[in-house]
């Protein structure tokens, strides 16, 4: 895996992991053979009253990332993401920042997710 993408309440590294996938406030795509990021903005998915995780799983598909790391994953999102091949990481303790939680990534120390862990419209 090259890219990885991980649900964030601000635009770096040092920021708070959003443990929201669909209505994250973002992503930080973060390039693992380089450590290089950047951002995408989730603001409009928030907006949405339903359909935010397929929202979501678009935004972080055209970034062409292979994994996201998160807190916790619907239904309708995580079948989306598993349509296009993107393996999911849910689960992240609250309050870790995304530099940790990338850290966690690649000491391997997270597992890949086998379904969603969260009920439908919550």
């Amino acid at each position: 895996m090259s890219k990885i993408a991980i649900t964030s309440e601000g635009p770096g590294l040092d920021d708070l992991v959003d443990p929201r996938f669909g209505r994250a406030a973002g992503f930080v795509i973060v390039d693992l053979e380089n450590m290089n990021t950047s951002y995408i903005d989730n603001g409009r998915s928030q907006a949405l009253s339903q359909g935010a995780g397929i929202q979501a799983a678009q935004l972080v598909a055209r970034a062409g990332v292979d994994c996201v790391l998160s807190g916790f994953v619907g239904p309708k999102a995580f079948q989306a993401l598993s349509a296009v091949k993107i393996k999911v990481v849910q689960n992240l303790d609250p309050g870790m920042t995304v530099r940790q939680a990338v850290e966690k990534f690649k000491r391997g120390t997270v597992q890949f997710a086998e379904g969603p862990n969260r009920g439908p419209g919550r």
